[in-house]
C-alpha cells in the first residue's frame, strides 16, 4: 500500500481465465482512487501458486533487484514480454528500470527505450534507481547467455557473474528471481563466437564477449546478430519466485559465492520445471 489512504486492491483469476478478464473492473476502482494489482496466477498447484502470489504482494512497493535469465538473441523476447506483464500488473506508477548494454541504446531507433526506464548497465545507474525506491531488473548473464547455443536453452549460465548479489547486499533490497522459457526457441542458435570476439578485439573496444552465430530470419547465416533477426513464433513464459533477503536468510554479513549459488539453484530447478511442462515448440 501506498501513502494513498485507499488500500490496495489484488485480483487473483482462477483456471480457464486470466486477468484480461479484470479490465472493467480494474476501470472501475482506479477511477475510484483504488490501486489495483491483477497478477497472472500461473496455476501450478496450490502451493506454488500461493507462494507467487504472497511474492506478487511483499513487492507491491519499494526497491527490489529483480534477477532474470537471459534469451533470444540481441531481440531479447524475454524482456519485452517481462516489462509488458510488470507494466500491466503493477501501473506505469510503479518505477521500473531494466539494466541493457550500452550498444543497445546506442543503435539507430532503439534510444526510445529509454522512456520506458531502460537505462545503460552499470553499478552506479542500478544504486540509483534502487535508492529512489525502483524495481529493477537486471540479467547477469548478459550477452554470454543470450546467445547460448539453442541445445542449452533449458540451462541457467550467468558466466560466474556475482555483481548482482553483491549489489543487493549493499544496498539491503530483496532479490527476486524471475525465470523465462522460450526465447531460445525463436532462432537456431549455433555457437557464442568467444574465441572469435576476442580475435577481433570487441571486448576491448565494446564490452562483447561474443560475436555469436546463429541461423534466423531473415539472413540464414547471421553472424553478430547485430541488425537483429526475425524471431521465430515461439511461447514465452515468465515466472517470478518468492523474494529472497539476503541478509535475512544468510546472516549480516552473507557470503556472495553462497548467495548466488543458492539462486541459480532455485532459477534453474524453475525451469527444470518449465522445460517439463512444456511439449512442442510454439505452442509450449
Amino acid at each position: 500500500m501506498s501513502g494513498s489512504t485507499q488500500p490496495t486492491v489484488v485480483l487473483v483469476h482462477g483456471a480457464f481465465a486470466d486477468a484480461s478478464g479484470f479490465g472493467g473492473v480494474i476501470r472501475e476502482l482506479t477511477t475510484s482512487g483504488y490501486e489495483v494489482v491483477a497478477p497472472p496466477n500461473p496455476l501450478r498447484g496450490l502451493a506454488a501458486d500461493s507462494a507467487y502470489l504472497t511474492s506478487v504482494l511483499a513487492q507491491t512497493e519499494g526497491p527490489v533487484l529483480l534477477v532474470g535469465n537471459h534469451s533470444g538473441g540481441n531481440l531479447t523476447p524475454d524482456t519485452l514480454v517481462f516489462t509488458l506483464a510488470f507494466s500491466t500488473y503493477f501501473g506505469v506508477e510503479r518505477a521500473f528500470h531494466q539494466l541493457a548494454h550500452n550498444l543497445v541504446l546506442s543503435y539507430p531507433g532503439l534510444s526510445f527505450l529509454r522512456k520506458y526506464g531502460t537505462v545503460a548497465a552499470s553499478h552506479e545507474n542500478a544504486e540509483r534507481a534502487l535508492a529512489a525506491g525502483a524495481a529493477v531488473l537486471v540479467y547477469p548473464g548478459g550477452d554470454y547467455e543470450v546467445h547460448r547455443p539453442s541445445w542449452l536453452r533449458n540451462r541457467i549460465d550467468f558466466g560466474g557473474r556475482k555483481g548482482f548479489i553483491r549489489l543487493a547486499i549493499e544496498q539491503d533490497v530483496p532479490l527476486v528471481p524471475v525465470v523465462s522459457i522460450g526465447g531460445q526457441e525463436t532462432a537456431l542458435f549455433l555457437a557464442r563466437g568467444e574465441h572469435l570476439a576476442k580475435a577481433l578485439g570487441l571486448d576491448r573496444l565494446f564490452r562483447l564477449k561474443v560475436l555469436p552465430i546463429s541461423l534466423a530470419l531473415p539472413w540464414g547465416l547471421n553472424v553478430g546478430d547485430m541488425l537483429g533477426h526475425i524471431p521465430l513464433p515461439a511461447k514465452i513464459t515468465v515466472e517470478a519466485l518468492p523474494p529472497i533477503h539476503p541478509r535475512e536468510e544468510f546472516g549480516p554479513e552473507p557470503d556472495v559465492d553462497e548467495v548466488y549459488e543458492h539462486v541459480v539453484r532455485l532459477m534453474q530447478e524453475t525451469l527444470d520445471a518449465l522445460a517439463a511442462e512444456r511439449r512442442f515448440p510454439v505452442l509450449g
